[in-house]
């Protein structure tokens, strides 16, 4: 169904699945490498630098995807700048329509001009609660860890994200390149992780296959899955219809498993060579829970709204559609069961109720 960008920007979304150094305004990149006397900088026009991000991430590859980071990190490495990035991200949300936004990071990559990983995630919490404050949107921060790195280092950070679950921390990632890197490797960080009765997401299934998933969820106990793109090697497909599924689709479906789909950022990384192939249309007619996000909001040049339109054009969704999967994400978020509810019953199901009238006056 084709809906205009105002009509699905003013709808209430939710997004689970954003990351914080991959959604940075280039003026601001600008600026905090002015600041921080950063030179490495490709230009220092923003318009031209938008473009550079785009185009570098649109090569079809997730390592060549995750290049531009290089320079959108370099800035994020003081008190003042990765509390402004998150206030900014904050300002973002509200002029897109989201009501509540969980967003990711890796510490670890913060610590080049001498903070602590405590003063990195302090840092950022401050940002997006001053943000919360200013523009009404509701956050969470979820800690990632790098599937690259030693294991070790992976139980420091969920040991960190525990740290902050009472501050805004809302739940523990492993990112970064999925090739060699299964993340049964750091089953030590995720068993302290599931001690703490804490939340877990794993990125998994989407430049690897569906062991992958697999191992996120019945070794690492996953709650939710980032990308799950893969997921479909086990179902047997034909014209789009599903014949049968294997153990693993069966059980993700059964026990409603979120999964965070990212539909512009998987053809930009290799993951799917367009939107139209993607499984997204499969998981979604086959009633697995799935959420549409924007995984790197810089580096593909989207917002959700984009997602939502581009989702409802090539899947032909329509506004009840949107108003389920958005349900679907509030329901999946790492926050108290009673926060969900009350942002579905006072929040969202208000806001489409009101977008369904606006749509009365067009017919």
């Amino acid at each position: 169904m084709v809906f205009s960008k105002e009509f699905i920007r003013q709808l209430p979304k939710v997004l689970l699945h954003d990351h914080l150094d991959g959604g940075l305004r280039p003026q601001t990149i600008i600026e905090l490498a002015r600041d921080l006397k950063y030179t490495k900088l490709p230009t220092t026009d923003p318009g031209e630098l938008a473009a550079w991000f785009h185009r570098g991430a649109t090569r079809g590859s997730l390592p060549l995807f995750l290049e531009g980071f290089e320079h959108t990190c370099a800035v994020m490495q003081t008190e003042e700048s990765l509390e402004r990035v998150a206030y900014e991200l904050m300002e973002d949300m509200k002029n897109d329509g989201v009501v509540y936004v969980e967003t990711r990071f890796a510490p670890v990559f913060h610590t080049q001009r001498g903070l602590d990983w405590h003063k990195v995630v302090a840092s950022v919490l401050k940002g997006l609660e001053r943000g919360k404050k200013d523009f009404g949107v509701q956050y969470g921060l979820i800690i990632s860890a790098m599937r690259n790195m030693d294991p070790s280092i992976s139980l420091e950070i969920a040991e960190l994200a525990v740290d902050f679950r009472q501050r805004g921390v809302v739940g523990f990632d492993l990112a970064g390149e999925e090739g060699g890197y299964p993340p049964k490797k750091h089953i030590d960080a995720f068993e302290f992780i599931q001690r703490e009765n804490f939340n877990i997401t794993i990125h998994a299934g989407e430049a690897f296959g569906k062991e992958s998933i697999w191992q996120a969820i019945q070794w690492c106990g996953a709650h939710r899955i980032g990308h799950a793109t893969r997921l479909v090697e086990d179902m047997r497909v034909k014209d789009g219809e599903v014949l049968s599924m294997g153990t693993l689709a069966q059980y993700v479906l059964d026990k409603r498993i979120p999964l965070e789909i990212c539909l512009t950022s998987n053809v930009h990384t290799g993951a799917v060579r367009s939107i139209e192939e993607h499984p997204f249309g499969i998981y979604y007619r086959y009633k697995f829970r799935v959420t549409l996000n924007t995984d790197d909001r810089l580096m593909s040049n989207i917002t959700l709204t984009d997602e939502y339109i581009r989702a409802a054009e090539v899947f032909n969704l329509s506004l009840d559609d949107l108003e389920k999967i958005t349900i679907n994400a509030m329901k999946s978020a790492f926050m108290p069961y009673k926060e969900r509810i009350a942002i579905i019953y006072d929040t969202l199901k208000p806001g489409y109720a009101q977008a369904r009238e606006q749509l009365k006056t067009f017919v």
